[in-house]
């Protein structure tokens, strides 16, 4: 929590300085002045800014992730310690406080009771947490890298696809006298989305000698790779897939609104303010933006009518507050496009409820000794299971700029 605080603290302090660097080569462009210090200070000043915002995210997701490891924990501790179970209490606190040491410090921060506890328990207190954990770690490292999954809501099924049931029209309310006759109010209407899952896979070969002989964890090395490849392709999906074999993106056909902006290959303040008031209130009050950062580099030197930068960082204060833009927080997606001519560079609304992910098969890793070798190779296949759709494409806007 400290941690967090000193990353916001430092981000104020960088973009008040960056406001004044700023301020004074406006001024300086009027006057007809050239300063080149300054510009490269205030180059300097953004790449400074960067880092403190990837700092911040990276310690706000940590901090997420101790929170959710916790509730984890909790689950299944209340589960073990039902009557059912079966289960000793000396055996269900044994397991447990060696499984917490186990994720907290590692094995080499493990007394020997707690190793055995641990390594020689009973699959309910021990063995069968490992395997899951395991999986869960993963996915937390595709959260991390995939900015769609921290806005959007996501679904798990055991089944090749989701039917979602949405309001496609409504009836309106209809005055009438005390004794007055009434009728039906009609115009009420729904209908059944279906967002089907899709795979993903990866196929790597590895020597047996290049296994045996490295002089670190390739397996492990191998499935964060997996993890990181199958986030990012998933990313990618989510905003701009167009549906064949892959989810369907965010920006891909016509059924998200869009706002012009002025120009091809420019972004203003008012394009920005056009975007927030396009959107419905009920969705503006939960909205987010979302942008690459690129986009995000151009968006903190706007101001508004009065002269105040539209970005404005979190309140060193109060911990947890996130960096805004009009208002409203966002984040990073470096699959969404740069501005320029046709570009949809800005995607604003209320993500929960207007995109959803489901999850078919995390990620399931095979190691194939058998079948490679004769060509002295292990083979590892990995895939995945995913979809996702637009299921309320009045909650979300894209920003789209006109042909050049």
């Amino acid at each position: 929590m400290e941690d967090i605080k000193s990353a916001i603290s430092d981000m104020n302090s960088a973009f008040e300085e960056f406001k004044k660097s700023y301020d004074q080569k406006l001024e300086n462009v009027e006057k007809g002045i050239a300063d080149p210090l300054l510009d490269e200070k205030i180059v300097a000043i953004e790449a400074k800014m960067d880092s403190l915002e990837e700092v911040n995210q990276a310690l706000t997701l940590q901090k997420g992730r101790q929170e959710q490891q916790e509730e984890q924990m909790d689950r299944i501790e209340a589960m073990l310690r039902r009557p059912a179970s079966g289960l000793e209490t000396t055996q269900i606190d044994a397991g447990i406080k060696a499984w917490d040491t186990f994720m907290r410090k590692g094995k080499d921060g493990m007394d020997e009771m707690e190793l055995k506890a641990l390594t020689v328990g009973t699959d309910a207190t021990a063995g069968n947490l490992a395997p899951a954990e395991y999986v869960n770690e993963l996915i937390k490292v595709i959260t991390e890298i995939s900015p769609v999954r921290s806005v959007a809501r996501i679904r798990q099924t055991s089944n090749k696809e989701i039917e979602v049931p949405s309001k496609t029209a409504t009836f309106a309310a209809a005055w009438t006298a005390e004794t007055g006759t009434r009728s039906e109010t009609t115009g009420y209407t729904t209908s059944l989305n279906t967002i089907p899952t899709h795979e993903l896979y990866a196929l790597v070969d590895i020597s047996s000698a290049l296994l045996e002989d490295s002089v670190f964890d390739l397996e492990a090395e191998m499935n964060t790779e997996f993890a990181e490849q199958f986030a990012k392709a998933e990313g990618n999906a989510f905003i701009a897939g167009n549906g064949t074999n892959k989810p369907t993106g965010i920006t891909n056909g016509s059924t998200v609104s869009t706002t012009a902006a002025a120009a091809a290959a420019a972004i203003a303040t008012d394009d920005l303010m056009n975007l927030v008031h396009d959107l419905k209130s009920e969705y503006a009050r939960s909205a987010t933006f979302m942008l690459n950062r690129s986009t995000l580099g151009a968006i903190r030197k706007l101001k508004d009518t009065a002269g105040q930068y539209i970005f404005q960082t979190g309140f060193s204060g109060q911990s947890g507050l996130p960096n805004t833009i009009l208002g409203h927080p966002y984040v990073e997606a470096v699959d969404v496009a740069d501005i320029a001519a046709d570009a949809k560079s800005v995607i604003f609304g209320d993500f929960r409820r207007g995109y959803m992910i489901v999850d078919r098969v995390a990620l399931s890793v095979l190691r194939d000794p058998y079948s490679q070798a004769s060509s002295g190779n292990v083979r590892y296949i990995a895939r995945r299971r995913v979809g996702g759709e637009v299921v309320l494409a009045e909650a979300m806007r894209i920003l789209e700029h006109p042909s050049s």
